[in-house]
């Protein structure tokens, strides 16, 4: 009954979206609606591009991307785990509450985000575009929660957590299993450089319907481990300290194979008027498998798998030359959520009739001003113990937090930990014992947070 309700509702959307599409005025109609390309990185570190200040990188890609439209200094991702982050970006909607607190399974034939949330995709598909996933899925593995029941006209990739670059396999939780697949259907491709199927696949549906707009999200899975960078970048790098050398090496080719997509715009004559958004899913790795680190948070505490900012802080760009400024940077607090409203705005779509944590931040883009959030919110994981953490003005409280990047200690006294980010950016000391009213009332807006979803 849940799955037949889900499925009723989602063809309900996609009714209205498609009445409100044809019931555009003339002009509407003619004026060619963009395209967009929406690029997901993973596991990029907060201050990994040249124009975030790094100097031994080389990313001329993302570079261009900032020449060539907006950069934001302090976009937060939905979360600092994989499947989560993935599920806000998805559904515009804190990933606790989208049924995503932490990383769903990698197995076939487990279920991932519930079908009943409505995806980008869904909205951009009935409003007339057509809709296709590339790369890394890790929200479901079964035939309800996989790319193609969740909005998605096509859809080539892995739906676990990461695969081997040339073999396809998904290693690091036995039993190793095979993971590529398209619409639903695993197919082989051994001894292929998967980046470069990806790109080859990103070309194919671009390639496809030019008088139809295109919403292409290329969830590529780098520089996410196991990191197997190119020869060409290998040797770039070579006498780059470990573990930067391999992460270097894999952020390059990266960058690189987002180029050739970009450069296959311009020859179509697409470029003008595609939206191209990238930015990383969470801060850097310093797990094993990554080499015990690698990405560059700077000078901020925290990295992948907690909420201090070196988890949540990570590199964005937007770019849309037809109709956006270029080369400009936005220093205002947004948040990975608010894709989903800020891409339909920008498309002229009808914007959603259900909750959306999201805002738009079109206006943030193009006229500079000022952020539509007072607060963002962050739960990781669930249980008795899930990481919290609530930003509010310059103040921001993590409950049961952790450091994985151990800039610091942190002891029993720190399981509440306020900071207050203009004085102290770097996370580093506790001040909740010197403000017990800021604890009490952030405390109080988390709770209350928590509870809008779990009645």
């Amino acid at each position: 009954m849940a799955r037949m309700f889900s499925q009723q509702r989602k063809l309900l959307i996609l009714l209205v979206g498609v009445f409100s599409f044809w019931g555009q005025s003339p002009q509407d109609v003619n004026a060619a609606p963009p395209n967009v390309v929406l690029i997901y990185t993973d596991d990029q570190g907060s201050f990994d591009a040249n124009c975030y200040g790094s100097e031994d990188l080389v990313t001329p890609t993302q570079d261009l991307l900032a020449e060539t439209g907006v950069r934001f200094t302090q976009m937060y991702s939905p979360s600092a785990i994989c499947s989560a982050s993935r599920a806000g970006l998805m559904t515009g909607r804190f990933p606790a509450r989208a049924g995503v607190p932490g990383n769903v399974s990698s197995t076939h034939g487990h279920a991932g985000m519930p079908p009943s949330e409505v995806t980008i995709a869904e909205a951009l598909k009935a409003a007339g575009y057509r809709t296709g996933h590339v790369g890394k899925w890790h929200l479901g593995y079964d035939e309800a929660t996989m790319p193609n029941g969740q909005g998605f006209d096509f859809s080539y990739g892995h739906m676990g957590g990461c695969i081997d670059n040339y073999s396809h396999f998904f290693y690091w939780a036995g039993p190793n299993r095979h993971d590529l697949w398209r619409n639903g259907e695993e197919i082989w491709e051994d001894g292929q450089f998967f980046p470069d199927l990806m790109v080859r696949e990103c070309k194919d549906f671009i390639g496809q319907e030019p008088d139809q707009p295109f919403f292409l999200y290329w969830a590529i899975n780098v520089p996410h481990y196991p990191m197997q960078g190119t020869e060409r970048w290998r040797e770039v790098y070579k006498d780059l300290p470990a573990p930067r050398r391999m992460y270097a090496e894999f952020v390059s080719t990266m960058d690189e194979k987002v180029g050739e997509v970009l450069d296959f715009l311009d020859e179509q004559g697409m470029r003008e008027n595609t939206i191209v958004i990238l930015q990383s899913d969470h801060g850097h790795s310093t797990e094993e498998r990554a080499f015990f680190g690698g990405g560059n948070a700077g000078n901020l505490r925290g990295a992948k798998g907690c909420l201090f900012e070196g988890g949540v802080r990570v590199p964005s760009f937007i770019s849309w030359p037809e109709k956006i400024p270029q080369g400009e940077v936005r220093d205002q607090m947004v948040f990975g959520c608010d894709w989903y409203p800020t891409i339909l705005e920008l498309c002229d779509v009808e914007p959603v009739d259900h909750h959306l944590d999201g805002k738009s931040i079109a206006s943030v883009v193009i006229k500079n001003e000022a952020s539509p959030h007072e607060e963002l919110f962050w739960q990781l994981g669930s249980g008795n113990k899930p990481q919290l953490a609530l930003r509010s003005g310059q103040w921001k409280l993590l409950i049961h937090p952790q450091d994985r990047s151990d800039k610091g200690e942190l002891t029993a006294d720190d399981d509440v930990f306020l900071v207050n980010l203009q004085s102290d950016p770097e996370e580093m000391t506790n001040v909740a014992k010197q403000h017990p009213d800021v604890v009490q009332e952030l405390t109080a807006r988390i709770e209350t947070l928590r509870e809008d979803w779990q009645e």
